[in-house]
């Protein structure tokens, strides 16, 4: 095991100790798919405590992991509005000053002026761009730092705001995804889902780049469930939405939603 890994699992049995003893919650900063595998392979119920992860809206990829005591378990409800009270995240608005004017501004263009701005990764969730817009989803220490930094991405200037309403937060839009495969095996799923050919993916596969529900899957004859959502790291994420039937010719219709 990687130094790095040791180092980050010790971190969670700390976190573990402090909110199991202290009796309170405890949160990590956002974490990846590879830190959210380790956090899904941990074993919460050894130190009593309960693990739950939250990204700020449905379905997010960067999430900040909850320790829960015990006691505290239940209180945690699963609603978007209740959830957002309880975890350090905010939602934050970049819209361009003038939308006529505007570069067409992409995940890069965002995230690099963050960056730029001296923010770490880990203190910054999802990014979602909607028409001209983006939500930047980020640890509430941040906030006000980003409310009264970011004037400018790119070319572009913009105006930043708080979103305070959950109805207002993005909601996942996808791509409808038709096909016939083999069977429904992670290697046939996957190629299909990104037009590419089962060898190709292989490597992401068994490189650990391919997780299953934010849990890193290597095998890839591992069967998908309906409503499994698979994220493959440079590529995207899809849902599997079931199988429809079989062809004459034995092969299995089903249908996949691609996160655009």
């Amino acid at each position: 095991m990687k130094e790095q890994e040791v180092q980050f699992r010790k971190r969670l049995q700390d976190l573990a100790r402090t909110a199991y003893y202290r009796e309170i919650p405890v949160f990590t900063d956002f974490l990846d798919l590879n830190e959210l595998h380790m956090v899904h392979s941990f074993r919460p119920e050894e130190t009593g405590v309960t693990i739950r992860t939250f990204g700020g809206y449905e379905e997010a990829e960067r999430q900040i992991a909850a320790f829960l005591p015990d006691a505290l378990s239940y209180d945690y409800g699963e609603n978007e509005e209740m959830l957002l009270s309880m975890y350090p995240i905010r939602c934050i608005r970049i819209s361009p000053l003038s939308k006529k004017f505007s570069e067409t501004l992409t995940h890069r263009d965002y995230l690099g002026a963050l960056i730029h701005l001296g923010i770490e990764r880990s203190r910054l969730g999802d990014i979602v761009i909607k028409d001209q817009d983006a939500y930047v989803f980020c640890h509430a220490q941040m906030e006000e730092f980003l409310l009264q930094n970011i004037t400018r991405i790119r070319h572009t200037t913009v105006k930043v705001s708080v979103v305070t309403d959950p109805a207002d937060l993005p909601k996942p839009r996808f791509q409808e995804i038709h096909g016939t495969v083999s069977s429904v095996r992670l290697d046939a799923m996957i190629a299909l889902a990104f037009s590419s050919s089962r060898s190709s993916m292989l490597g992401l596969i068994e490189g650990g780049k391919v997780f299953v529900n934010g849990k890193m899957v290597v095998s890839n004859g591992h069967p998908l469930k309906p409503e499994d959502i698979v994220s493959v790291r440079g590529y995207g994420k899809f849902r599997y939405d079931g199988m429809a039937g079989t062809t004459k010719k034995g092969r299995c219709s089903v249908t996949v939603q691609k996160y655009i």
